[in-house]
């Protein structure tokens, strides 16, 4: 008798722990797989159960991927989109597939999915796919046919479009903003939100204070996160004040959400890049990629009118003079 059934993990705790990885949350998978975080939570347990190894590491608050983990989803996530695919063709409901854009989840919460909606009002019978990754993914490998990475230029693919550069501003809601914001040494009253990715310095508190000279001051404390989106939820939630990537919360600015501290803007090396998957583009990609394109040039254009403005009342010029 074969023992296949027995030696495969269950494929419903595989479903749901690519859910999780891709989230790094328990709470948004359940959400997407419409399942309670119990569930899910025992899916997790049943698959590390089964493997005989823990495949996160659980910290407060926050997920991170074991080696095992890691190498289990290198080959599950692609698998699955593979299987969502024929499924999609296998029906052959008429519908053109759908197109699928990946990014970070920093740059999917926050920039791509608030404006999806204004897309598919003019689109309604473009399906998209959004596909949030904090790894770089293979295009081809993976069925994608759109991704926006997060690079320097010298580490852009060939025919890479550049979308905008990174501008970085410290950012709080109105409250914590009307106390950190007064003097230089109200900063240092709050709690910093902190990213916790060591790969990219520029966004950690250590070296801004730096470059503005007050790398001796101690602030009061330290919130840590793993992911971008997070840090700006806690800001928005009063909790403390994040460094802000300009491109990303400017919408937040426009709204009142959030308040910038009127100083220089600091600027990395590194921009936001417009990948597509190889020719024959489809009429959807193309669509879809020209939509891209239009926010961008809004987004920058915003940007670019509010440095002309004179109106000292508002926080979005105040951080920008």
């Amino acid at each position: 008798m074969s023992n296949f059934s027995y030696r495969t993990p269950p494929l419903d705790a595989i479903r749901g722990f690519v859910a999780v990885t891709r989230r790094m949350s328990i709470t948004l998978a359940a959400q997407d797989l419409c399942l309670t975080q119990s569930a899910v939570s025992r899916q997790i347990q049943a698959l590390e159960e089964h493997l005989g190894s823990p495949l996160f590491i659980r910290r407060h608050r926050a997920l991170e991927l074991t080696e095992m983990g890691e190498e289990l989803f290198s080959f599950s996530s692609p698998w699955l989109d593979r299987l969502m695919r024929f499924s999609d063709a296998a029906r052959g409901d008429g519908r053109p597939r759908p197109v699928t854009v990946t990014a970070n989840i920093g740059v999917t919460s926050l920039w791509i999915l608030p404006r999806l909606g204004a897309f598919f009002a003019q689109h309604p019978n473009v399906d998209v796919r959004v596909a949030a990754n904090n790894r770089v993914q293979d295009l081809q490998q993976d069925g994608i046919d759109l991704a926006i990475r997060y690079c320097r230029e010298a580490d852009a693919p060939e025919g890479a479009i550049r979308l905008f550069g990174e501008q970085i501003v410290p950012i709080a809601n109105k409250t914590v903003a009307a106390r950190a914001f007064k003097s230089q040494e109200g900063l240092f009253n709050e709690v910093l939100l902190e990213l916790d990715q060591r790969a990219r310095p520029w966004l950690r508190w250590a070296d801004w204070l730096h470059a503005m000279g007050s790398s001796e001051s101690k602030p009061r404390a330290f919130a840590h996160f793993n992911q971008y989106d997070q840090v700006i939820q806690a800001a928005i939630g009063g909790h403390g004040v994040a460094l802000g990537r300009l491109a990303l919360v400017f919408p937040m600015l426009e709204d009142g959400r959030l308040v910038a501290q009127e100083t220089s803007l600091g600027i990395s090396d590194f921009a936001y890049w417009l990948i597509m998957s190889a020719a024959p583009i489809r009429r959807e990609v193309q669509i879809f990629s020209d939509w891209i394109m239009s926010e961008v040039s809004i987004t920058t254009a915003k940007i670019a009118d509010v440095r002309k403005v004179k109106d000292a009342g508002s926080p979005i010029v105040k951080m920008l003079y």
